[in-house]
């Protein structure tokens, strides 16, 4: 790492209330910045507004706070930060890399792998301005990415062929979570990223944007998921349910357990700020389980 400081974030989604696999996420990255006594940001990504629900973000936050998470600094909100995601495609406009995307989403999904949407680029050549009713691809090279993950150990990706040109701006005008994750990532200094591990695939295309728009690029570690006896990962779309704000103890003491972070039993008579003094002076990546985590109660 550049900097001296350790700068984590925990970025939800307003798309609901707090439930097991938000939590595990949150107790990850947050264990992770006291662990290196560093800071711990946190950000409301609410660029696609389409998805967020109303009253959702408050009532994660205070569930959070219920939780006992402290945070620094005033919360962020990525749909007030539109100028600097203008700023970074303007930028990203002047080295040529962006261009108007007319595709339908039938000739897209006939391309879609089950891993990866590759894009064959058939509106690379068309010249088209950039005008607000086309989608804007940014321009990929023939190059491959690589990476440390901290759980997850190399990874690697060629872009041409594995991803392909990417959508950075919506048709609708909003901008995507590519590019706004990378901007907001740069702009609040974050050393390292701690996320699901759904989201490992996304991290080439994050590094590429990092690398074009001169950004420093941080560490990551990609925490397992929790999944259904179905196979599908926990959260809104497959019917997670909130969580019981009642009994934190009981929860933050097993999220450690699926994090392999082995908690003695008799800390879930203990009170919140002991087990949180426990869990940060015992975080250890290395028990981190790499697969996914069936869950069968919430």
């Amino acid at each position: 790492m550049t900097q001296s400081i350790y700068r984590g974030r925990f970025a939800p989604s307003p798309t609901g209330e707090l439930h097991f696999g938000t939590l595990l996420a949150a107790v990850g990255s947050y264990l992770q910045a006291r662990s290196h006594q560093g800071e711990w940001l946190m950000r409301i990504e609410d660029v696609d507004t389409t998805r967020c629900v109303p009253g959702a973000a408050d009532a994660l936050l205070r569930a959070l706070d219920g939780f006992g998470f402290e945070w620094q600094g005033e919360v962020v909100y990525q749909s007030q930060r539109t100028e600097l995601y203008e700023s970074a495609l303007d930028n990203l406009s002047k080295k040529n890399l962006i261009y108007p995307c007319t595709c339908s989403r039938k000739q897209l999904a006939n391309e879609d792998n089950l891993s990866l949407p590759v894009y064959a680029g058939h509106c690379r050549h068309h010249h088209l301005p950039l005008a607000e009713e086309h989608a804007l691809r940014v321009r990929v090279e023939d190059r491959t990415i690589s990476f440390e993950d901290q759980i997850m150990g190399q990874n690697r990706q060629q872009l041409a062929s594995e991803c392909g040109d990417f959508v950075i701006k919506r048709k609708d005008g909003l901008f995507a979570y590519q590019l706004a994750v990378v901007v907001d990532d740069a702009q609040q200094g974050v050393t390292e990223v701690v996320r699901g591990v759904d989201l490992l695939n996304s991290t080439p295309r994050q590094i590429y944007l990092q690398q074009q728009l001169g950004y420093v690029q941080p560490n990551y570690l990609h925490l397992p998921l929790l999944i259904d006896l179905q196979g599908h990962k926990l959260g809104k779309s497959t019917g997670a349910a909130a969580l019981n704000l009642s009994q934190p103890v009981l929860h933050l003491h097993s999220v450690l357990v699926l994090l392999g972070q082995q908690p003695p039993a008799e800390l879930t008579r203990d009170s919140l700020s002991q087990l949180w003094l426990w869990a940060i002076e015992h975080w250890n990546i290395e028990n981190i389980p790499k697969q996914n985590q069936f869950i069968k109660h919430q």
